[in-house]
């Protein structure tokens, strides 16, 4: 973020059309809406969402220093008169309003990324490679819904070069006010898959879906689509009836814009052969996964179109790192040596688990070790639930996945069609899991978590982490003894 105040509350005010109580400061270093993790001097939203009211936190933010709160109306009769507030009649309309004012007072190239898989990834690709040529502003962790894109909007700071805006949706009509508020440049539809089928059903209504993003670009900008996905053909049509000019492409296929090569997937990393608009470069990329580098493919070709240097942008991609949650990987200390983690636990569908297990049929193995993959359900499938989880075993067999533990009722269905040697474990929940995953890991195995995040992987990652504190402990105890 810049240096310079991110708002002053002169403009905030304006644009929120908000009325002013207590003692205001001149200006707000940021925007939060978590009390927890304020930091001095920014200012809080208190919105209203299905797990609480923010409101009830309004006293811990201005505790924490937080320079301002933005209420309701209904709701600042609650708070001292002499408490620094701007007062609106709804805080997430108010939010929208000041992520408009964003939008209309920014220089910056704004590229808008949606998509069934990879949108995190790509979002993330894109800021450390723009970075590079110009201060870039992106979407915070996974903040694309009819919240977090205008919390992400609003943080924009005046003097960015590029943003990057992450759009998701489960439902249909929730992407378009996204794009219309952020209206991008350049839209990137990573990949369309059998995601939110349950809403859906058909990949082309997904499609659809996804396309919305068109309806908000900018007079005359770009499109990004992966040319080797089924539904390209469909986005394609969309974006001309949009009246979309320039359509770009990426992929393996020979009439891609930013075509893949070659790629050589190790361990830890990739390589990549690529041309990018005629011009080959070879980069790497600094994480394992065939889906990063086609990812790579659309954040070089969206650099291309917003005007950045594309060398510095390929350089740049060797540092890339997987968000918390999303391949991120780490070792436990257990007797007789060490396990690798590969914590996927954010999220999961069909597509995301086949790109994860490939990621662990890549992954290096000790004496003795195993691959073992444990697999939560993947939701909002529809009809085609069950089906789609027992499609894993492909997967898993291509990418010698040893054992597989598995928890959640449609997960069953996988379990049941597992042969008897590459089972590992099942249970209805991953709190009854748990136990079974910790008591079978050994030295030198490699362990892939995943599952929708609904599932609730993520504990078994945590208590994988403490297995290997408690083994240091016990070692150092004997050791002592």
């Amino acid at each position: 973020m810049s240096a310079r105040p991110l708002w002053t509350v002169d403009d905030m005010a304006a644009a929120m059309g908000a009325e002013r109580r207590g003692a205001l400061p001149p200006a707000v270093s940021g925007i939060s809406i978590d009390s927890r993790t304020i930091a001095p001097g920014e200012a809080f939203f208190a919105l209203r969402g299905d797990r609480g009211d923010g409101h009830e936190f309004v006293a811990s933010a201005l505790a924490a220093r937080a320079g301002l709160a933005v209420v309701a109306v209904d709701r600042c009769r609650e708070l001292p008169r002499d408490v620094p507030l701007l007062v609106v009649p709804d805080v997430l309309d108010a939010l929208r309003a000041l992520a408009a004012a964003a939008r209309a007072r920014t220089p910056a190239k704004v590229i808008g990324v949606t998509g069934s898989v990879g949108k995190t990834g790509t979002k993330e690709a894109l800021r450390l490679a723009l970075s590079k040529d110009g201060e870039t502003h992106a979407s915070v962790a996974s903040y694309n819904n009819h919240w977090g894109v205008p919390l992400s909007l609003a943080r924009c700071p005046a003097s960015a070069h590029y943003a990057v805006l992450e759009m998701g949706m489960n439902h249909a009509g929730e992407i378009g006010p996204l794009a219309r508020l952020a209206r991008p440049h350049v839209a990137i539809i990573t990949a369309v898959a059998p995601v939110h089928l349950e809403f859906f059903g058909s990949l082309a209504g997904i499609a659809d879906a996804k396309a919305e993003i068109f309806l908000g670009l900018e007079a005359g900008g770009d499109v990004v689509l992966n040319r080797d996905n089924s539904q390209f053909g469909h986005l394609k049509r969309r974006a001309q009836e949009t009246g979309v000019e320039r359509i770009v492409s990426f992929g393996q296929h020979e009439k891609a814009d930013a075509r893949l090569i070659k790629c050589a997937l190790h361990p830890a990393c990739s390589t990549v052969v690529a041309q990018i608009f005629g011009t080959e470069f070879t980069y790497k990329i600094g994480a394992p996964g065939r889906h990063l580098v086609h990812n790579s493919l659309a954040a070089l070709a969206a650099c291309v179109l917003v005007g950045a240097d594309l060398a510095l942008a390929a350089l740049a991609l060797a540092e890339f790192r997987p968000p918390t949650g999303r391949g991120t990987t780490f070792e436990i200390d257990l007797p007789g040596g060490r396990a690798l983690i590969v914590d996927e636990s954010y999220n999961a569908n069909p597509a995301s688990v086949a790109a994860a297990l490939a990621v662990l049929g890549l992954a290096p193995l000790g004496a003795r070790g195993r691959r073992i993959a444990v697999l939560g359900d993947m939701l909002e499938l529809g009809p085609r639930g069950r089906a789609l989880h027992r499609g894993l075993i492909a997967a898993i067999e291509a990418n010698a996945v040893d054992l597989v533990f598995c928890c959640g009722p449609l997960m069953r269905a996988l379990w049941q069609a597992l042969p008897p040697s590459r089972r590992g474990g099942y249970a209805k929940d991953s709190a009854a899991l748990a136990a079974q995953v910790l008591s079978a890991v050994h030295a030198g195995d490699a362990v892939m978590v995943k599952g929708s995040l609904g599932s609730r992987m993520a504990p078994i990652v945590k208590a994988l982490q403490r297995l290997s504190a408690r083994d240091r402990a016990l070692e150092t105890a004997s050791a002592q003894g």
